[in-house]
């Protein structure tokens, strides 16, 4: 019996997806993302301490190395570790960190973590391609939503309780209090409707050292590996507002050409580079339009923009619709007929696009904004093939009334999913 058999138990706790990135010295990487329960924590913080555990680890080691034997094995250096990179013909990735200093105890604990997810891998390691199959198998299916989380907070300028957001979301999507259903009738537990690969492990990654310039990549190609499924279009769960720059990439990069984007924030997010971030949350959407990534990109909702938000409007060819005007210009925006010409629309919802008084779990509260009728008007009837969505800027830390912010975020992924899935 294989050695990875012995810890079916603690692979059943896991939920895993494996995503190749790029690197710089184009090493293909991969990442593996686990929620772990309770009792997973507590079976980590206990390996290596335990004789017998110990003895697990060095079979698992010796049996790890015969399958290096035959695989493809590369190696990066980075500020003085080692990430060994195994390919295996299965398709398998497995990253193991080597440094001259790492305790034993620490060993075995990284060697045990990282064969858990590869046996979860195994388990799963079709998740994306399965639903599609499953999907296509059923037919009728032109495109379904597919939820993606990107727990992401740490390019946010004030708060960065949105990394929190995704499982909070999924929470109230499934909330007892409500019930399955779009307002226009589709149903969210039809996996032709909507579907769920996961989350990326941000905070995994990150904590292996790894920068935002690869990071960003790594979201990137996560969205791809999504649409790579056919019927499956990603609706991505922030996170912070960055990550609408690699997902919108990685849209326009599948897609082979640019798209419309529908924004809709408090802000424009378009500084070239805030507080000397180029990722920040408040220059996304300058990063896709330098990128060419979008030929129009209309931002509603708008009501704290600086001269510079303006000026970089005018630079890009914005569309920029401000509170201050919204009564003009609401028939326009409520009627809007967008991606033709080009490869679809891309919509991306801030949740601070809303007036606080609907949605006061938010990093950055605003006055005077959408209400959420506004908002659904402008989905509802919003004309064209919407290929891409996201939903950021929650900020669970901030939801004090009841999860009731968490409810809005929900609702949104709800009539987008309705506006994705065909």
């Amino acid at each position: 019996m294989s050695p990875l058999c012995r810890w079916r138990g603690w692979g059943a706790h896991f939920v895993a997806a494996v995503v190749a990135i790029d690197c710089p010295s184009a090493v293909a990487v991969a990442a593996a993302q686990a929620r772990r329960t309770r009792a997973t924590r507590e079976a980590l913080g206990r390996a290596g301490e335990d004789e017998g555990e110990k003895k697990q680890a060095a079979t698992l080691e010796a049996w790890l190395g015969e399958l290096e034997a035959d695989a493809t094995t590369l190696v990066v250096g980075e500020h003085g570790v080692e990430y060994k990179l195994i390919a295996f013909s299965s398709g398998w990735v497995l990253i193991r960190r080597e440094h001259a200093r790492v305790t034993p105890k620490m060993d075995t604990k990284l060697l045990l973590c990282f064969c858990m997810l590869l046996f979860t891998c195994n388990a799963r390691k079709v998740q994306k391609p399965i639903l599609a199959e499953l999907l296509r198998a059923l037919g009728g299916v032109k495109a379904s939503a597919s939820l993606l989380g990107v727990p992401l907070g740490h390019n946010s300028s004030f708060l960065q309780g949105p990394a929190f957001a995704p499982p909070r979301i999924r929470e109230a999507i499934w909330c007892g209090s409500t019930n399955s259903s779009t307002e226009e009738g589709k149903e969210l537990n039809d996996p032709r409707v909507l579907t769920d690969v996961g989350d990326v492990p941000i905070q995994e990654i990150r904590d292996c050292g790894v920068e935002d310039d690869r990071l960003m990549h790594v979201i990137s190609e996560s969205v791809k590996a999504v649409m790579e499924e056919e019927p499956l279009r990603p609706l991505v769960l922030g996170g912070d507002h960055s990550i609408s720059y690699p997902v919108v990439r990685a849209v326009s990069e599948k897609l082979g050409g640019p798209v419309d984007i529908l924004h809709l924030d408090a802000h424009p997010d378009i500084y070239d580079c805030f507080e000397g971030n180029n990722y920040s949350h408040a220059s996304s959407f300058a990063r896709i339009m330098e990128g060419g990534y979008a030929r129009r990109l209309l931002q509603v909702g708008l009501r704290s923009i600086t001269k510079e938000g303006r000026d970089q409007g005018k630079r890009f060819g914005v569309e920029q619709y401000e509170m201050r005007t919204f009564s003009k210009d609401r028939e326009k925006l409520e009627n809007l007929k967008l991606g033709e010409g080009v490869k679809g629309v891309y919509v991306s919802v801030d949740v601070d696009c809303l007036d606080p008084a609907f949605a006061p779990g938010v990093s950055h509260i605003e006055p005077g904004g959408l209400s959420f009728r506004d908002v659904l008007n402008i989905l509802q009837n919003l004309q064209g093939d919407v290929v891409a969505a996201d939903v950021v800027e929650f900020n669970p830390q901030r939801d004090t009334v009841d999860g009731m912010t968490a409810m809005v975020a929900a609702k949104l992924v709800r009539e987008l999913t309705a506006k994705i899935s065909k």
